[in-house]
């Protein structure tokens, strides 16, 4: 089944589009032209095409911007931006699937509205930092009035990738109000997420206590380094990429220590969540999609992690965790009953391997924006790789 992976492009072009006000978010007509020179590419044989997993996309754009992500992204309650997240990454991959600016707009939309929520911790009620940077208290129980890095990371990773998206996009960046956009988050990235969890405590809050945790921030310095103009702060961003990816100073291993062999199939990988432990059952699933999907991110971007990483991958999900149609295990070493919750990283390895996204199309969990958003861009990322 595996094909040899090829590396893919970093996203596609930009388009103008008309668009109207709806539900206090942006949106646009559904059949909305992409730019000129974007493109429709025939779908590899035997695939749905971007246009059939966009129509799915638009059945639940609307009904899930209204019901879920708009109030999350105005609720100043971090733990909210936990589910925001699959709204955010769903939306990008999108519009790097189509090049319809609704979607991008519809992003940047739960973004902006986001960092406008935040406040001074200082000024927040309960707030255990009380200092000068922004953010949002939780509202969750176990968390009730806290600043909590691990909300605003998991989210924070697709909001860097939103805005790589923009800088590495010339018909956005280009363009006056996305370039204007585009800075203003950046800044607000850079100071108030990375600059103020670091200095809060980077042992604590950035080299974090498992894999999955850690590779948020992983991501997150990837993608700061990719965008920043500041020389000292591209240092920093490097740093942790490379501690977290090659050795962390404050635990036994690092991520590329973690990731080995898998003991049933030497073609696959195999790790555990827990640093310097190498027995079963392993990473479980559910928190492997985070890793999962930071190392696609990484691989697209040439940093660290390579083709054959993600071939081994590949192995894991659809020979050992997916070892039948309707049976997922809990944990990589291929124990456990899961249930076959891929969106947030494995299934983003479809865009490498059209048998697997063939196997992909006929998932039925979770689907929703974030699964229909990322089948689309794994469509037309394996019609750009057969073009070439």
């Amino acid at each position: 089944m595996l094909n040899s992976c090829r590396r893919i492009h970093r996203g596609p072009r930009g388009c103008a589009i008309v668009f109207l006000l709806l539900l206090a978010g942006v949106a646009c007509a559904s059949r909305a032209q992409s730019e000129p020179g974007f493109g429709s590419l025939p779908a590899p044989s035997g695939l749905q095409s971007v246009d059939d997993w966009e129509k799915r996309f638009l059945s639940h754009w609307d009904v899930e911007h209204a019901e879920s992500f708009l109030p999350a992204s105005t609720s100043r309650d971090s733990w909210q931006f936990y589910g925001l997240a699959y709204g955010i990454d769903g939306n990008t991959a999108m519009y790097r699937a189509t090049g319809k600016v609704q979607y991008l707009d519809r992003a940047l939309l739960y973004v902006d509205n986001m960092v406008s929520a935040a406040r001074d911790s200082w000024s927040l009620e309960g707030g255990q930092f009380r200092d000068e940077y922004r953010g949002w208290s939780s509202g969750h129980p176990k968390s009730l009035g806290l600043e909590v890095p691990l909300y605003e990371s998991y989210c924070w990773r697709y909001v860097t990738r939103l805005l790589r998206v923009i800088r590495e996009t010339p018909e956005l960046y280009d363009n006056a109000r996305y370039r204007g956009q585009y800075q203003h988050l950046l800044e607000f990235s850079e100071i108030d997420i990375f600059e103020k969890w670091f200095q809060r405590g980077a042992d604590a809050h950035i080299y974090r206590e498992n894999t999955h945790m850690a590779s948020h921030w992983a991501s997150i310095a990837m993608d700061l380094s990719l965008m920043t103009t500041d020389a000292a702060r591209k240092e920093r961003y490097l740093e942790v990429f490379d501690r977290i990816n090659r050795g962390l100073p404050n635990h036994p291993s690092c991520l590329r220590g973690q990731l080995g062999a898998h003991p049933i199939n030497a073609a696959a990988s195999f790790w555990s969540d827990e640093w310097g432990v190498h027995s079963g059952p392993g990473q479980d699933v559910s928190h492997g999609n985070a890793v999962v999907g930071y190392i696609v991110e990484a691989q697209e971007a040439g940093m660290e992690w390579t083709d054959e990483d993600v071939r081994a991958l590949i192995v894991t999900l659809d020979s050992i965790i997916w070892h039948s149609d309707g049976q997922y295990a809990r944990f990589v070493d291929g124990s456990g009953t899961g249930d076959g919750w891929f969106n947030d990283g494995f299934m983003k390895l479809g865009r490498y391997d059209a048998d697997l996204q063939r196997r992909i199309e006929t998932h039925s969990t979770g689907r929703n924006t974030q699964f229909f958003g990322n089948a689309a861009l794994n469509v037309r990322l394996l019609s750009e790789q057969s073009t070439h």
